[in-house]
């Protein structure tokens, strides 16, 4: 496998980061500030650069180029593979309702291209128009249990608006795509961890539906979670970036996810997040510390690396959330450095900052989505 990384920004315009051009690239991840990407034309200079390649991209936080954290820019990695067959596709989302259908599709269609079962599947998918855990439960549904799959939501900075993904043409809002890796070449490890630490009580959910949270422990949901934000509860949805919550099954404290607030109704006094929230399950507070974010990262390069280390050059795909990357703030590379010391030096690194992670569970092995996670994706061949 053969890598080569580009970058555009403001000053600069398109330039070569590393490796060699390739024009027989067979696949082409891209990764966008929102603000630029119909500036910087990732599409049109990426397709002519690499004109026989698959090309998949979406906005962001942030976007990673090997150890650096980049703002306003567009990232590029692209990829020749020697041994590993593609499939790709992509469906359109508007919404919770739509998701789990178009997960389903985009499984359903990449069983169907072949050459058989994928080893893994890469997908991204519109951070505000899809349910992330909808999404994914759409994938499982039609691909086997020993498939991977990993991923993240596209991005819009911290302003939660619009948020954009292509596959094999201009982004756009509500698309979602996925690329599958076949064959018995290819290498894909994964490690997913938070860092996190739990405050406060733990309280029941007591009236949720799908992703919006109306009720802890008969309570609305907003009014105590402003009383526990106290002054940062003026800057809400922004501040709640740096509080999100972790939810679990009343029976499994080891099958605990993280989940971000990404909306609130004053009206209804409710929190909508990026994922479900099982009405009956137990929720508790978060906050975060800049050690156990960075020993986060650094754990999910060492997990990645102990289940598939790949015997050459390898792709490490970072896909971060955007509260990590608040919180951190200009000590944000602090936690790629500690990915990237994991990963070694044969590592290509690349990703950007989410909206959601997608990734299986360190505790029960199925894929879901997560929130405030660096999650590494390592592709390599061997």
């Amino acid at each position: 496998m053969r890598t080569s990384q580009h970058v555009w920004t403001r000053d600069a315009g398109w330039q070569q980061a590393t490796g060699e051009p390739a024009a027989d690239a067979q696949l082409v991840f891209y990764f966008s500030a929102p603000d630029v990407w119909r500036a910087a034309s990732p599409f049109e200079h990426l397709s002519a650069l690499f004109p026989q390649a698959r090309i998949v991209g979406c906005t962001t936080g942030g976007e990673i180029l090997g150890e650096e954290v980049l703002d306003g820019s567009v990232v590029a990695t692209a990829l020749h593979f020697d041994r590993t067959p593609l499939s790709f596709a992509t469906i359109r989302i508007d919404g919770a309702d739509s998701s789990e259908q178009g997960g389903r599709a985009l499984a359903e269609s990449l069983l169907a291209q072949g050459p058989g079962v994928p080893r893994a599947v890469f997908v991204l998918a519109d951070g505000m128009r899809a349910n992330g855990t909808r999404l994914i439960s759409g994938l499982r549904a039609v691909l086997p249990e020993d498939v991977v799959i990993t991923g993240g939501l596209a991005g819009d900075g911290p302003d939660f608006r619009h948020t954009f993904v292509g596959g094999d043409g201009p982004p756009v809002e509500g698309l979602a795509v996925a690329v599958g890796l076949h064959g018995d070449a290819v290498r894909v490890g994964w490690g997913s961890y938070g860092g996190w630490e739990r405050f406060g009580p733990e309280r029941v959910i007591t009236r949720s539906a799908a992703n919006v949270l109306y009720e802890l422990n008969g309570e609305p949901a907003l009014a105590l979670y402003k009383r526990y934000l106290g002054d940062e509860a003026d800057k809400l949805p922004g501040s709640a970036l740096l509080f999100p919550l972790t939810v679990r099954p009343p029976e499994s404290p080891d099958a605990a996810l993280v989940r971000t607030i990404v909306g609130v109704d004053e009206t209804a006094q409710s929190l909508t997040f990026a994922g479900d929230i099982p009405q009956g399950w137990v929720a508790q507070l978060m906050r975060g510390h800049f050690d156990g974010l960075v020993e986060g990262a650094n754990r999910a390069g060492d997990a990645a690396m102990s289940m598939a280390a790949p015997r050459g050059p390898s792709l490490a795909l970072l896909v971060s959330c955007i509260g990590r990357k608040l919180l951190m703030g200009q000590r944000i590379a602090d936690e790629v450095e500690a990915a990237a010391e994991a990963l070694g030096v044969n590592a290509c690194l690349t990703g950007f900052y989410s909206y959601g992670e997608i990734a299986p569970h360190g505790f029960t092995g199925q894929c879901e989505l997560h929130n405030q996670t660096m999650t590494i994706t390592t592709i390599g061949e061997g």
